[in-house]
């Protein structure tokens, strides 16, 4: 008796998410994850702009570790109250490049981001009504100092650092501290 071979059923992501969206709404149930799936447009541009924040040295830069996934999930978990704070970041860094942002060449990116982050960031008495680049830029660093590079690498951990000196003596080359994460929320 011959055998029947069965080809195993294969989806691609795509596909899985379509069952899962006809599954929700058959169901009631929500579907988190569909909501955290940015547009590769903007993937590409939370990737670029955490990258310009953070830039590659001799450590890995903001964008290599991963922040723009980091970013996308926190905006559609609405961290820092960030939700839909990424259709804004496109919507802004387009009107300001007067074109498609991420068809700018890299130093011109540089420079927008370098004057939207000024304003965010005034001189002076921070503004009544903060820009919403304010929580986009503590995301970027709170993505890049909780990953494994932004925390092992670009940071020196001290768990009891013996005594508080207001002014410690820095040699060329030295890392930064970071031993006090009370002021990270979760949940």
């Amino acid at each position: 008796m011959q055998q029947l071979r069965h080809k195993q059923p294969t989806a691609t992501r795509r596909e899985f998410l379509a069952g899962a969206a006809i599954f929700a709404l058959a169901t009631g149930l929500p579907v988190p994850a569909m909501a955290a799936a940015p547009s590769p447009r903007i993937a590409l541009l939370l990737k670029t702009v955490a990258q310009i924040v953070i830039p590659r040295s001799d450590t890995p830069g903001a964008g290599d570790v991963g922040v723009g996934a980091f970013l996308s999930l926190a905006f559609a978990h609405g961290m820092e109250g960030a939700q839909g704070y990424d259709l804004w970041l496109d919507q802004e860094l387009n009107r300001r490049a007067g074109r498609d942002f991420l068809a700018l060449p890299p130093a011109q990116r540089v420079k927008i981001l370098g004057q939207l982050d000024a304003e965010a960031f005034p001189a002076g008495p921070p503004p009544a009504v903060p820009s919403p680049w304010v929580a986009i830029k503590a995301l970027i660093l709170t993505g890049y100092y909780t990953s494994e590079a932004g925390a092992s690498k670009e940071l020196q951990y001290n768990l009891i650092p013996g005594r508080w000196d207001a002014d410690i003596p820095l040699k060329p080359g030295a890392r930064a501290y970071s031993s006090d994460w009370t002021a990270v929320e979760f949940g």
